[in-house]
């Protein structure tokens, strides 16, 4: 396939659930055969959606400078090359047909990794979070910044004479890089490098390395996501895992709950991952890079086996989640509902003080931070809600991610 010229770059869709995104993080963060790591690089699909400024150098240089990633999950019904997935699939997902979902980023996420690896820090937007869209397009809900993009561009780029699937790979790649804008604009972070998954793609990646375990505090039935689960210790994976990360019916505190289900969830996948073995068993390697390879989409310019050897380090208890500090989570607006509140300069703060840390902790109290210490059958202690301050709604959690997910 010819690349296209630069503003407008190679682009495969992928979309939703970005939980199964942190599989590539986890992936990628060790040592392991670089015969593998080569797959990962050559067949991967990829997207010119990061801005020259914020592209890191090339090769071992880019070792020495810290990075942030931007995991995201799009709500659509489409496999990497935008072809709908089967009906029955979306049967067995719970998600509906291949009409239903659209371009919103449900899920994102950004992963600091500081200069030399060896660690990292996941920070959950919520998605609800009302902020300035880039481009001109006014404040809307975050999840929302995709598809302002795409859409504006679907316009331009059609009366420029693109038509069919260069139209949409076109639109899509602008649809990344104002999500990344936006991003950059609310935290204040520059993001080098994006990531996206679908869920089919989730669906594979936790089916690929054999189900992660989770925690329940109590049953859970819910006919919107599919999840039905007993109370207790249990291991999802497939349409199972799917539906306990999308949850967001009966969950205290709504997407925040959420947004604990998919910390903790990370939490247990990174365990099987980095300290389970799955890394040494060539059946379970092969198939998570399999799974990997047809699932995600990165940016052009990220060298894979360059990100392994910074990361080389990790392990399940280098990781660390945070969810960013909220004021309201029934802000009403002109436009897009009941929306999430949030303070761009709180929020600025709390990433500065806590990235500023070398422990990984914050010491602001508007926010949550979470480092696991044994991640397998351990879960967010948030139940689900939220707790009202003054200033802040933030989500209950306990420092060590230890307890059972409501």
């Amino acid at each position: 396939m010819t690349d296209a010229p630069a503003r407008r770059g190679r682009w495969r869709p992928v979309r939703h659930t970005a939980v199964g995104l942190a599989s590539l993080l986890v992936l990628a963060g060790t040592g392991f055969a670089w015969t593998q790591l080569s797959r990962l690089d050559s067949d991967l699909a990829t997207a010119d959606v990061i801005a020259p400024s914020a592209q890191l150098p090339a090769g071992r240089d880019s070792l020495a400078v810290a990075q942030n990633i931007l995991l995201v999950g799009l709500d659509s019904r489409t496999d990497v090359h935008g072809n709908p997935l089967p009906q029955a699939l979306l049967d067995q997902l719970h998600a509906g047909d291949s009409a239903d979902g659209g371009d919103t980023t449900d899920t994102m996420i950004v992963v600091h990794v500081p200069a030399g690896g060896g660690s990292a820090t996941a920070i959950s937007l919520p998605r609800d979070s009302y902020v300035q869209i880039a481009g001109g397009h006014g404040k809307h809900k975050i999840n929302s910044a995709y598809t302002y993009g795409k859409q504006a561009a679907l316009a331009t780029l059609s009366g420029e004479g693109l038509s069919g699937a260069e139209l949409e790979r076109e639109a899509a790649a602008a649809g990344a890089r104002t999500a990344i804008e936006t991003v950059e604009d609310f935290t204040g972070l520059a993001i080098n490098h994006y990531a996206a998954v679908n869920l089919a793609g989730f669906y594979t990646l936790s089916n690929a390395v054999g189900g992660v375990p989770v925690c329940l505090k109590a049953p859970v039935h819910d006919s919107y996501s599919g999840a039905d689960f007993p109370a207790g210790e249990q291991t999802l994976s497939g349409a199972q895992a799917l539906a306990f990360v999308r949850q967001r019916h009966g969950v205290p505190g709504s997407d925040l709950g959420r947004i604990a289900r998919q910390q903790a969830f990370l939490s247990g996948m990174a365990e099987v991952v980095l300290d389970s073995g799955t890394l040494t068993d060539p059946a379970r390697l092969s198939a998570l890079v399999g799974a990997v390879t047809s699932s995600v989409i990165l940016d052009r310019g990220w060298d894979v086996l360059t990100f392994a050897e910074q990361m080389h380090n990790l392990t399940s208890d280098g990781i660390t989640f945070a969810t960013i500090p909220v004021q309201s989570l029934s802000l009403a607006t002109p436009y897009d509902g009941d929306a999430v509140k949030v303070d761009p300069t709180q929020v600025q703060g709390f990433v500065d003080a806590l990235l500023g840390g070398a422990s990984g902790r914050t010491s602001a109290s508007s926010g949550t931070a979470t480092t696991p210490a044994s991640v397998a059958k351990q879960a967010a202690e948030t139940a689900g809600a939220a707790t009202t301050t003054p200033s802040s709604v933030s989500p209950e959690s306990s420092t060590d991610l230890s307890g059972c997910v409501s």
